[in-house]
C-alpha cells in the first residue's frame, strides 16, 4: 500500500473542507486553531506551512466573529500561515484586520506596506499604533494615510523616521497647529527639521499678516495690545510645560516656537516655571511698553538672545526699530544673570509689578553694568 503524500493528505483536506456543513466548518477551525496555538515555534513552522491551504478555504465558510477569533490568536504567534495572515490583516472589517497589523510580528514589511497603500483609516491607524514600525512602513503611512493617521505616527516613539519622512511631514504640518505642535515636540526630531518647521509657521503668519494689512489699512498703523490668557488657558498649558521642564525640553527651541506662533499661554507659563517669577510679573513685563523688563526676564530664564529676539518681536506684531533691537542686545549682554533673576523674583521688577497689577506699565530698570 502507498503511502499519501503531504500534497495529496493537502488536497483531500482542502476537498473535504469544500463540502463539510458550515457548523462543522466552525469545529474544525477551531481544532486548527487549537493545534497551532499550542504548539512549540518548530511545530508550528510545519503546521503553518501545512495547515495555510485548509484555514483559507475555511475562512469563506465561517462567519465575521470565527475570522475575529482567528485573526486575535494568529496576531499572537511568531510564526503563523501567511497566506491566511495577509488575507485577515487586509480584511475589510476592522474588527478582524486591526489586531492582525496592531500586534502580529509574522507579517513582512512588504505586507504591511501593501495594506497601508489601499486599506481604510482604522487599519492604517492600527499599523500606526505598532511598537515598532520601520521607514518604509512610516513613508507609506505618511503617502497614504489622512491626519490622524500621521498624529499617531507621531505620537508613537517606536515608529523610525526617515529624512524623507520628516520633510513630508512638515510639508502636511502646513497650517496645522496641532500637527506642527505634535511633530515639534516628538523626541527625536532633528533640529533642523525644528528650524524648519519654525520658520514655516513664521512665514505664514508673515504672510497672515501682509494679507490683514491690505485689506485693512487704516487699522494696521494701531497698536496691537497683547490679550492677556485667562486662569483656564493657564491651568491648561501649565502641566506640559513642566513635564517639558522635567525632561529638559523647555528650552529655547520650545520657547522660541511658541512666541512665533502665539502660543501666548504657553510662553508666559514657560517664562514662570524658567525664571521662577509669579505669572503676575510675566504678564506685567510681557505688556510694559518698555522692553529692558522682559529682557531681564528672558535672561533670568536662560534663553539665548535670538529667543529672546523672537519673543520681543512677536509680542505686539509689530518689528523692533534698529535702534530698540540695539538697546535690548545691549541689555541682555551687559545684564548679569544673577542681577537678573533677583531683580525679577523680588526686586524692582516685583515690586512694580505688584504695585501696579495687571495691565500697568511698570517703572523703567535700570541697566547693571
Amino acid at each position: 500500500m502507498t503511502a499519501n503524500s503531504p500534497a495529496d493528505i493537502l488536497s483531500e483536506l482542502e476537498d473535504a473542507v469544500a463540502t463539510c456543513p458550515l457548523d462543522r466548518c466552525g469545529r474544525i477551525l477551531d481544532g486548527i486553531l487549537q493545534l497551532i496555538t499550542g504548539s512549540g515555534d518548530r511545530s508550528q513552522e510545519l503546521l503553518a506551512n501545512v495547515v495555510d491551504g485548509v484555514l483559507l478555504r475555511l475562512l469563506e465558510r465561517v462567519d465575521a466573529g470565527a475570522l475575529v477569533q482567528l485573526g486575535a490568536a494568529l496576531a499572537e504567534l511568531k510564526v503563523a500561515p501567511p497566506a491566511t495572515l495577509r488575507r485577515l490583516a487586509s480584511h475589510d472589517d476592522p474588527d478582524v484586520a486591526c489586531p492582525v497589523l496592531l500586534r502580529s510580528q509574522a507579517l513582512t514589511m512588504s505586507d504591511l506596506e501593501e495594506i497601508a497603500t489601499s486599506s481604510s483609516e482604522p487599519q492604517q491607524l492600527a499599523m500606526a499604533a505598532r511598537e515598532r514600525i520601520e521607514p518604509a512602513l512610516a513613508d507609506a503611512l505618511i503617502s497614504h494615510g489622512g491626519r490622524a493617521v500621521h498624529l499617531a505616527l507621531i505620537s508613537n516613539l517606536g515608529a523610525q523616521l526617515s529624512d524623507a519622512t520628516y520633510v513630508a511631514l512638515v510639508e502636511k504640518c502646513g497650517s496645522d497647529d496641532e500637527l506642527t505642535k505634535a511633530l515639534a515636540l516628538r523626541p527625536g526630531t532633528p533640529d533642523a527639521v525644528l528650524r524648519k518647521l519654525l520658520s514655516t509657521a513664521a512665514n505664514s503668519e508673515a504672510r497672515a499678516g501682509a494679507t490683514a494689512s491690505a485689506v485693512s489699512p487704516a487699522r494696521a498703523a494701531e497698536p496691537i495690545v497683547p490679550k492677556l490668557p485667562g486662569p483656564a488657558a493657564y491651568a491648561s498649558a501649565r502641566p506640559e510645560i513642566v513635564a517639558l521642564n522635567r525632561i529638559g525640553k523647555l528650552n529655547d527651541s520650545t520657547v522660541n516656537r511658541f512666541a512665533i506662533r502665539g502660543e501666548t499661554a504657553n510662553l508666559f507659563t514657560a517664562l514662570s516655571v524658567l525664571s521662577g517669577a509669579p505669572i503676575e510679573i510675566v504678564e506685567h513685563v510681557m505688556t510694559d511698553d518698555d522692553c529692558e523688563a522682559l529682557v531681564m526676564a528672558c535672561r533670568a530664564s536662560r534663553l539665548n538672545w535670538q529667543t529672546t529676539l523672537a519673543i520681543l518681536s512677536n509680542r505686539s506684531g509689530t518689528r523692533l526699530s534698529f535702534a530698540e533691537r540695539e538697546r535690548a542686545r545691549h541689555v541682555f549682554e551687559t545684564q548679569l544673570l544673577s542681577t537678573s533673576q533677583w531683580t525679577v523674583r523680588w526686586g524692582e521688577i516685583a515690586a512694580n509689578a505688584k504695585e501696579s497689577g495687571r495691565g500697568h506699565r511698570c517703572a523703567k530698570v535700570g541697566v547693571s553694568r
